[in-house]
This record gives structure tokens, sequence and C-alpha cells, in this order.
């Protein structure tokens, strides 16, 4: 193996670490948005000319609306309603809807989906039972959520929804006025629908808006917290791009845990995990949002957990569609087309190409229900692709030998003259038809192709817990066979089985390379090989999986499939 084949190795090797980064490393940030006005609207009822952040766009400050998230109403709000607990129970989830905050979730089961326990995965949890809420500012100043339980007329605590959509209606007395609530639960959809009236008490309300919040974001459900905490965030969309709420509101980098205000037209905001998200869809785009962000502790690692919430009118009946569901491709982009542009696939030149990866992978499960199997024939599909790329790397790698004895004539007679050295080696090259990059290049051109299915397999909820054969029972994650006591630095404290055959197929590989190379050379391949399997042992195994049965196919192709054609260097000789 040349020290460029080894060179594109490395580079391999380092976009493979540098994965989990290459969002930040390679696409910039959007643009802050916080106002559709801009800060030259002297109009805006929180334009302060004074006030301008470092990058010289306006510092809004946050204007009396609502009650900010997390935080207990200044006026406390006494009533005469108990609690009642409904289940709702759908063909994709089984909710428990509370008449708290005028139908809040306490639980909100997905069916489809289980978590390490075997129970099915429950989006619901300590942190976040304070959802669906209202919080307005009264005309008195005082910050008000209404989180007391709701009047309701709907006697049952078991209801199915399995033909037709269901109403359930809500009414709370303020003030001697009655406000009301419904929420729409549909027997083949994640969304819920959320209708409000605040019209009767408009005139005890401040401002133009009240609000519709979710605190505390959505709970970690993989066994592997550390990977799945690291897609935990929150976006705003707006002027058809999201944005980070760390973007769109600087102090939530500070982490101080206060809400802060975000405006200009916005058509969604949510929240997500690896394979999860809540999202606030406004049936009229919201004129003002709020972001909140704040880290709790579980065991030793902390858990960043994002808060959100949508401005409706005072004046009116609004409706805001919520989802709480997966993140699969097809789904949220029926509920909305910007949706999926919060999900892992890469950037602008990779993304095709993954979601082709994706569409393909899911053909191919309509048929065979076992996404192993799936994976076994992608791979083939994809040998039988590149296979003109890979035989012409290793005819080039083959010819490229068959040159070695007199490159090294040439470094002994050109010596002590580099410029005349490199001109010879070059002629040489033209001379003999060799293209000294006909080895590398094949597998440059390979990269995007391997960037997405990193990408495809490590985020996409169709392999979370795709089950294979015998140890192999989710294609997400690694294949631990079982634990170390301690943990080794890259590898981590879990034996993976797929790797080490990887590895394995790499020795052959390189065994099949016929080669003069020096003892460093042979070294540094080996070193790589074992540099692979520690970098791969955290890895999916469906990416392993994938990546071992294309080294076999390869290993088959050099043994059975590539002639060893004369090189003119050869014929010459003759």
């Amino acid at each position: 193996m040349d020290r460029r084949s080894l060179l594109a190795i490395f580079l391999i090797a380092m976009v493979l670490i540098l994965m989990p980064y290459y969002f930040q490393l390679i696409s910039p940030p959007p643009p802050v948005v916080t106002s559709a006005r801009g800060c030259t609207d002297p109009g805006a009822s929180n334009y302060n000319p004074d006030a301008t952040e470092d990058d010289g766009s306006c510092k809004y400050i946050s204007p009396q609306v609502a009650a900010p998230l997390g935080l207990e109403p200044d006026l406390p709000i006494k009533t005469e309603y108990e609690e009642k607990n409904i289940l709702i129970e759908t063909p994709l989830y089984s909710a428990v809807v509370s008449t708290k905050m005028g139908g809040s979730l306490v639980s909100f089961e997905l069916k489809k989906y289980v978590g390490a326990d075997s129970a099915f995965v429950n989006l619901i949890f300590e942190q976040n039972l304070n959802n669906l809420y209202l919080s307005f500012v009264s005309i008195d100043g005082e910050n008000v959520s209404i989180k007391e339980p709701w009047f309701t007329n709907e006697g049952r605590e078991h209801i199915e929804v399995f033909n037709d959509s269901y109403l359930l209606e809500l009414s709370y007395i303020y003030k001697g006025e009655s406000i009301e609530k419904t929420l729409l639960f549909d027997p083949g959809s994640y969304v819920v629908g959320v209708t409000t009236n605040l019209s009767n008490i408009s005139d005890k309300l401040s401002g133009d808006f009240y609000s519709l919040g979710w605190d505390g974001g959505i709970p970690p459900t993989e066994t592997n917290l550390k990977d799945d905490i690291t897609y935990f965030n929150g976006y705003v969309y707006q002027a058809g791009d999201y944005y980070e709420f760390k973007k769109v509101a600087q102090n939530l980098k500070n982490q101080t845990g206060s809400l802060e205000t975000v405006r200009g037209k916005t058509e969604w905001t949510a929240i997500r995990s690896k394979y999860f998200t809540s999202v606030f869809l406004p049936e009229k785009e919201s004129e003002i949002c709020w972001v909140g962000f704040k880290e709790i502790m579980l065991g030793s690692v902390s858990i960043p957990l994002y808060s959100m919430a949508v401005g409706l009118n005072k004046n009116q009946s609004s409706s805001v569609s919520i989802y709480l569901g997966p993140l699969e491709y097809e789904t949220v982009k029926k509920i909305n087309k910007g949706i999926p542009s919060i999900m892992n696939f890469g950037f602008s030149l990779i993304r095709p190409i993954s979601l082709g990866v994706l569409w393909l992978l899911k053909s191919f499960h309509v048929w065979i229900p076992n996404y192993g199997l799936v994976l076994i024939l992608f791979s083939v599909l994809v040998k039988i692709v590149v296979f003109p790329l890979t035989k012409k790397s290793y005819q080039s790698s083959k010819e490229m030998q068959a040159l070695q004895p007199e490159i090294a004539k040439l470094k002994e007679k050109y010596k002590n003259n580099p410029q005349k050295l490199n001109k010879a080696t070059m002629g040489l090259y033209k001379e003999r038809g060799v293209n000294p990059l006909g080895g590398c290049l094949p597998i440059l051109i390979q990269m995007p192709l391997l960037i997405s299915l990193f990408q495809v397999f490590r985020s996409t909820i169709e392999l979370r817990g795709a089950h294979f054969v015998g140890w192999i029972t989710d294609l997400s994650a690694p294949d631990v066979v079982f634990r170390l006591p301690f943990s080794v630095p890259l590898y981590g404290d879990g034996v993976a089985i797929l790797p080490l055959i990887m590895g394995v197929t790499m020795f052959i590989q390189q065994k099949m390379m016929p080669t003069q190379a020096s003892g460093q050379q042979v070294f540094m391949s080996y070193f790589m090989t074992g540099f692979f399997v520690l970098l791969f042992n955290g890895f999916p195994s469906g990416l392993n999986l994938y990546y071992t049965l294309f080294n076999v196919l390869t290993i088959l192709q050099q043994k059975y499939l590539t002639p060893v054609a004369p090189t003119k260097s050869l014929v010459q000789k003759k």
C-alpha cells in the first residue's frame, strides 16, 4: 500500500471521527432572526434604539404578554373543579389527558416504539408535565398561568379512538367569564389539534397575545444516554428556514433558565431528541414566540431540556396543531414540509444522497421485513454500482506496483536533485499511461456516499430497535456482547463483534494487495486496521454490517472478478 493510499485511508478516518461535529464545521449557522421588522422599526412595542447586540442587530426587551415558562403565576387561581384523568387510546398511541391546565398530557406512549425496558416509549416525564397550558399578563400586570383543573362534561375515563376523531371540550371561568379549550384526537395521526378561545376575557388581558406553552422538553429514550442527548435541540422556523433556540435567543447561551422572546412571523417551533420531537404548528403564523432552556442532572449526565410557547391572538379563537411523535421523514413531511429540515441527513451536498439511501432502504423493506437482510441486499447493490471504481482502483495499484523498481532507480539516479526526480517520475507515469492518483480518486469519489450512509444508519428511526439475527438486536446501536469493567479511550467499555469481523476483512484485503512496501508502511497499514476496529466499535451495528459485507464483496471481486491485465510498463519491458 503506497503512501497516497495510506493518506486516503487517514482522511476517511478523520471524516468519520469528526462526523458528529461536521454540521458546525462545514455548514455555518444561519443568520439570527429576531424580528420580521428589524431594528429600523421604532414602532415596535419593545424597540430600544440604544440597545443592540454585538453584531448590530436589535436587542429587544421582552414584552409583557405572557408569563415566563417554568414560573408560577403571581396571581393564585382557585378553582372548584376536581382533576380528572382520561385515557385516550388510538392505534398509534395511548395518552392520559388531565383536566389540569385545560387538558395537559400526563402520559403519551407510542405503540410502535419500545425502550430498553421493553415498555412503550413515553414522551411525557416529570420534567415536562407542564404542557399545553395557557399564560397571559392581566391588565393589572400580573402573570397568570391557568394550571388548575378545568371543567369537562366528559364522564368516561377510557375513550377508544379507532375510527372517528374525538373532541374533548374543556372550559374555565376566569373573573366571571368563560374561556374554552378543545383537544382533537385523530386515530391515524400523531397530531393533536388544540383550539383555544379567550375572546371573552380579552379586555382583561394586557397586550395583544396570550401563549400556549410546553415546558421541559421531551425525555431521553435511548440506552446510550450520551449519544441521545447530542441530538437534543430546539428550533424556530421563520422565513422558510429553521433557527436553533440558542441562535435566536442569545441569553440562552448563558443557560439562565429564563424565557426569551422571539419576534417575527413563526410557522412552527419544535424541540427534539434523537428520534422523537414535539412541534407547535399554529394555524396562522404566530407574530411572537418564546423559547427556554434548562439543564437537569440524570446520574452523572447533564440533560439539556428546551421549552417553547407560541403567541395567540386574544381577540379570536386560535388553533394549534401539536405533533408529538417519531422523527420519521415521510410522517413529518406530511405535517409540514419544513420539519424534515431538523433531521440529520447532512449538509446540502450530502442530504440528497442520504434521502436517496433512506428511500431505497425503505423500499426494500416493503418486500423484505428484516432490515438486516435489506442491508445485505443494499451492500450488493452498492458494490455493483461502484464496481468500476473499485476495479480501477485495484488495477491502478497493480500498475503503480509494477513501476516501483523503475521509480526506485530514478530515486537513486536523482537523489540529489528533487526537481529532476519529480520531472522524471511524472514523465515515467505519462510514458507508461499510469495515473498516480488512480488508486485514491475512486475512494474519494465514494466519500459522499460513505458520509450519507453514516448519517442514515446512525440517526434514522427506521433502524431503531431493528433486529437482524442472534446477538444483533438493534441495528441503530453497537452489537455489544459484553461490557468491560473499565472504559478504553475511543473504544468504550463494550465489546462488539462486527467491528472485529470488519477488521479481519480489512487485514485480508491488505494481504491480497501485492506490495513491496517498507516496514514502516506495513506497520502503518496494520495500525490503521486496528484504529478502524477501535473507532467502529461504538458505531451502529447496521453501519458495521454494511461495511463488513462491502469488504467481503470487495475481496471476492479482487479474487475472482478483477483480471490482472498487463500494464504498459510490463508490455514495454517485453
